[in-house]
Parts: C-alpha cells; sequence; structure tokens
C-alpha cells in the first residue's frame, strides 16, 4: 500500500474512530486515572493525544523534527514519521527525560528506504527536555522524535503502557 493511501485511510480512521475529538473536553493531568489505549499526534497542530475507550484523556503540546512537514523517509531527514505505529519499549536512562520508543520503521518504511537506496533511521521516540542540558527549547527541534515537557512525560509514562497504539497524522 503507497504512503498516500495509508495518510488517507489514517485520516478516514480519525474522522470515523474518534469522532469530535477537535470540540472533545480534555480532562485536567490531575484527574487522570487509568491507562490510556491510543495516542494521537497532530503533527500541523503540534498536539499529543491520550485516548481511552474514544474519549480524551489527556493532550500535550509537542515538538517536532527540525523539518517537520512530511514523513520520514531516511535517516537523517530531521522528520517525524506519518503513520500508524506502536509504543513498544521504554528507556528510564534516556539522555532526555524519560523516552518511549515508537515501531518505526515498519516493514513498509524499510521497503521504501531501500527503494531509495537509503536507511529508514530508527530510535524515533516520545521524550522530555535533554538532561544533559538545561537550556529551553522553542519551536521544533528534535531530529525526529515527539518532545513533551518532563512534566508531560512523567504523565505519558505513567499512563501510556508498552504496546500502546499510536497514530500519527500530518
Amino acid at each position: 500500500m503507497s504512503r498516500w493511501r495509508v495518510a488517507l485511510l489514517a485520516w478516514v480512521m480519525l474522522l470515523v474512530v474518534l469522532p469530535g475529538a477537535a470540540n472533545a473536553t480534555v480532562a485536567p493531568s490531575h484527574t487522570l486515572t487509568g491507562d490510556a489505549d491510543l495516542v494521537v499526534v497532530m503533527k500541523s497542530e503540534r498536539e499529543l493525544y491520550l485516548y481511552r475507550n474514544g474519549l480524551i484523556m489527556a493532550q500535550y503540546p509537542i515538538a517536532l523534527g527540525l523539518s517537520p512537514i512530511g514523513t520520514k523517509q531516511m535517516r537523517g531527514d530531521d522528520k517525524t514519521p506519518i503513520g500508524a505505529y506502536t509504543l513498544d519499549w521504554r528507556n528510564p536512562n534516556s539522555d532526555f527525560h524519560r523516552s518511549i520508543h515508537i515501531s518505526y520503521p515498519d516493514a513498509a518504511d524499510r521497503a521504501h528506504a531501500a527503494e531509495l537506496g537509503v536507511s529508514a533511521g530508527n530510535d524515533i521516540m516520545i521524550h522530555g527536555q535533554p538532561d544533559y542540558d538545561d537550556r529551553p527549547r522553542t519551536g521544533d527541534w528534535t531530529h525526529g522524535c515527539i518532545a513533551v515537557s518532563n512534566a508531560a512525560i512523567d504523565q505519558i509514562w505513567a499512563h501510556v503502557p508498552d504496546g500502546t497504539p499510536i497514530h500519527i497524522y500530518p
């Protein structure tokens, strides 16, 4: 299936599976209980949403890769991928305040990169701020990851178990 068809399918799924998401009420972070069953990233809005049973549990502002438009195609392009993935493992000892791995690249990403004769890249994460440097970060600054505040990654860490699907939209 082509990347464009995958992106179109993802948009249709957003409209069908998550109706009213744009107008949903978000629970204050201190009232979060239970685990999310879906993470949704809207790149153009610079927002990450935690869902449970089709309802938004929480929402967080994000920063993206230095080249945020489009989907990741190869190592070093500084793009954040678009598509349906899984949050499959976590690193409590990251160079950033905690990190949760996104299952990029999948088979289609690897095949596309192979067609281009390049590496698809890897180690795309949701993470907090750098532990090695306390300068404030503004705008998009990662190399393809999804960055949030340290307080946000602490909440995401606590409420998003390994195996949770993540859908990243343009």
